[in-house]
This record gives C-alpha cells, sequence and structure tokens, in this order.
C-alpha cells in the first residue's frame, strides 16, 4: 500500500496525504486533482478500492482496425490531442490478424474503468461482422462514438466523410479530363463506405445519363497487395482512369499499371482516397480526395467529452465535406489528348 501511495504521488506530483484522502474517499481534494489521481492508479495497473470501483476514469479507448493505412495513426493523433486538451488519456487498441478481437478490447478497456470509446473504423462498418459487443456497450450506457460509416440500427453518434461528395469530386475531376472508361477499385461489397462510394457512383451515372458498368467495379481488401491485383481485372476490362477508396489501394493500383506495361498517368489516371501521409511524395504524387481528419477527429472527442458530462446527445450521423486534391497521378485521356493535338496541328 505504503509503495502504491508513494508510486501515484510521484506520478502526479501531490502528496501521499493527497493519494491516500482520493483514496479513502475523503473530502477537501479538487475534483481535477481526484481525477488525475485516479488516471494514474489506472494507468499504473493498481486496482481501485472497492468503494471507488464505481467511478469511470479518465481514460477513454481508442480502437483502429489497423496501423499499415497511414490515415489511422494521423487520425489516432489527431484524437489523442483533442483528448488530452479535454483531460483525458487514451488507450490505444489496434486489431491485427490473429491477435486481440474487437469483443476482446471492450472487455479489456471496461476493465479498466474507462469513461468512453472511439472506435475509428471497425466492425460497425461491416454487415456481415458480429456487432454483439456493440450491443453490450449500449446496455450499459457507456458513451461511445464511431469514425466511420456504420451498419444501421447501432444507437451511436456518427462522425463521416460525405461520400456521395467525394465520388463527385473524383468522378468529375476524371470525366472532365476526358475519361469515359473509368474503373473503381473499392472495400468489401458488405463495408459501408465503399457501399456508399458505389451507390453514389451509381446515382451519378444515372444523372449523366448513363449507367454503371459492373466490369469497371471490383472489390479488394483494403491493401496494396490486394489492390495491386483487383486492378488487373480493371486494365483487361479497358479502364483509362481508376478511383480508389483508399490511398494504399491507389498506390496498388499504379503498381499494377506500370507491370502491365503501362504509365500514370499517360496511359491510366489513378485516384486515391483519404490523402495520408506522404500522398504528395509517391511516384508520381497522388492525385486523391481528402478526409477532412483534423475537424472529424476533435468533432468526435467533443461529442464524446459531452456525452461524459452528462449531456444528452442525438443519435445521428454528422457528414465533413471532402476536398479533391489535384496531383500528378492524373491527366487527360490519351483520346483527348490525341484529338486535342490533331486539332492543333490542322490549325
Amino acid at each position: 500500500m505504503a509503495k502504491r501511495l508513494s508510486d501515484v504521488a510521484k506520478k502526479v506530483g501531490v502528496s501521499e496525504a493527497t493519494v491516500s484522502r482520493v483514496l479513502n474517499n475523503k473530502p477537501g481534494v479538487s475534483q481535477a486533482t481526484r481525477d488525475a489521481i485516479l488516471t494514474a492508479l489506472d494507468v499504473m495497473g493498481y486496482e481501485r478500492p472497492s468503494k471507488l470501483r464505481g467511478e469511470r476514469g479518465r481514460l477513454v479507448g481508442l480502437v483502429l482496425p489497423e496501423l499499415g493505412n497511414p490515415i489511422f495513426p494521423a487520425l489516432a493523433e489527431v484524437i489523442g490531442g483533442a483528448l488530452a486538451q479535454q483531460g483525458f488519456t487514451p488507450v490505444l487498441c489496434t486489431r491485427t490478424a490473429g491477435g486481440v478481437t474487437e469483443s476482446e478490447y471492450i472487455d479489456l478497456l471496461l476493465a479498466q474503468h474507462v469513461s468512453g470509446v472511439i472506435f475509428a473504423g471497425g466492425l460497425f462498418a461491416e454487415r456481415a461482422a458480429d456487432h454483439g459487443h456493440y450491443a453490450r456497450l449500449a446496455a450499459v450506457r457507456l458513451p461511445v462514438v464511431l469514425i466511420n460509416g456504420a451498419v444501421e440500427g447501432l444507437g451511436f453518434p456518427r462522425v463521416s466523410c460525405d461520400e456521395l461528395i467525394a465520388m463527385q469530386q473524383a468522378l468529375g475531376h476524371v470525366r472532365s479530363l476526358g475519361h469515359e472508361r473509368i474503373g473503381l477499385l473499392l472495400g468489401a461489397p458488405d463495408h459501408i463506405p465503399s457501399e456508399r462510394k458505389l451507390a453514389a457512383a451509381t446515382v451519378l451515372a444515372g444523372r449523366a445519363g448513363a449507367e454503371l458498368d459492373p466490369a469497371m467495379v471490383v472489390h479488394s481488401q483494403y491493401a496494396l497487395e490486394a489492390g495491386q491485383t483487383a486492378t488487373n481485372r480493371l486494365l483487361e476490362a479497358g479502364a483509362t482512369a481508376i478511383v480508389c477508396a483508399s490511398d494504399p489501394l491507389a498506390l496498388g493500383a499504379i503498381r499494377a499499371v506500370r507491370r502491365a506495361g503501362l504509365e500514370v498517368p499517360a496511359d491510366v489516371s489513378v485516384v486515391g482516397y483519404d490523402d495520408s501521409a506522404l500522398m504528395s511524395s509517391t511516384d508520381p504524387a497522388l492525385t486523391t480526395v481528402r478526409q477532412p481528419i483534423e475537424p472529424m477527429g476533435r468533432a468526435a472527442v467533443d461529442i464524446l467529452s459531452r456525452m461524459i458530462a452528462g449531456q444528452e446527445v442525438p443519435d445521428e450521423e454528422l457528414l465533413f465535406e471532402p476536398e479533391l486534391v489535384v496531383r500528378r497521378s492524373t491527366s487527360m485521356a490519351r483520346d483527348r489528348r490525341l484529338s486535342t493535338r490533331s486539332g492543333r496541328t490542322d490549325s
């Protein structure tokens, strides 16, 4: 017990007597100091006294699908900073193949008395996945915010990028360059963001008086290698431009184009999605649709903090508008270029 008092007092910067007053639930300690001591107790792995176990710590779970896609570490940085500004400590949980599952992470987070959980991508976006652990969180009324599109009926507030506007920007860009055979490289068919992108592309094609060619739609896992393999089908179908559901997929598409003996963007234009780290430094620099992760992450933290404070937050989705960032991976379609050159020669 003496060692626990000493360790916690040193970490928080208070006296052992102050720590003792908090552990014994005595008055005379400010709420900020009390919260700091309880958080330190949780972080250092000490068990709370039984009379304090009903209190929530100042910990917030941040659950990510993986860190291979650079958009997720960037989002974790934004959310972690915003949580710290609100006085919370993030507990990072990342899924890996064969590793700890989302449901198991929820068990761990509940055991740590977290104040809430932010999911940035995850099983909530997959229709075929087991969503039982989300029902458990709802049953204990733990504040939860989801970032990205989610299946219906989970009952949590959501923060998402507007997929319709994203597809308007991406497809509008390559069509303005004269491309007509435009391939879509998307995630799994039951993945909500990809489902929304496909629905948006279908609507946009209808507005243009056309139909979406099924041969121009390919689904893939969200990985560079999987994107490379899937792109071959689009090239065989004659795609001259490829709009991708993530930047890693776009990099896989570029690799596939090159291995087919073609060039980007001379033969095939490629558009990514996210504008994750270093996309301006790839070869060629990637044209992509930028997700506004800074305001999205901060909005998620603001919503969660209001829920933790006991405020009513509506179960609705907050949509953020993306931004098209044009770089060197897109250019005028070859037929358009040849027609332009021919026109110049005739004149």
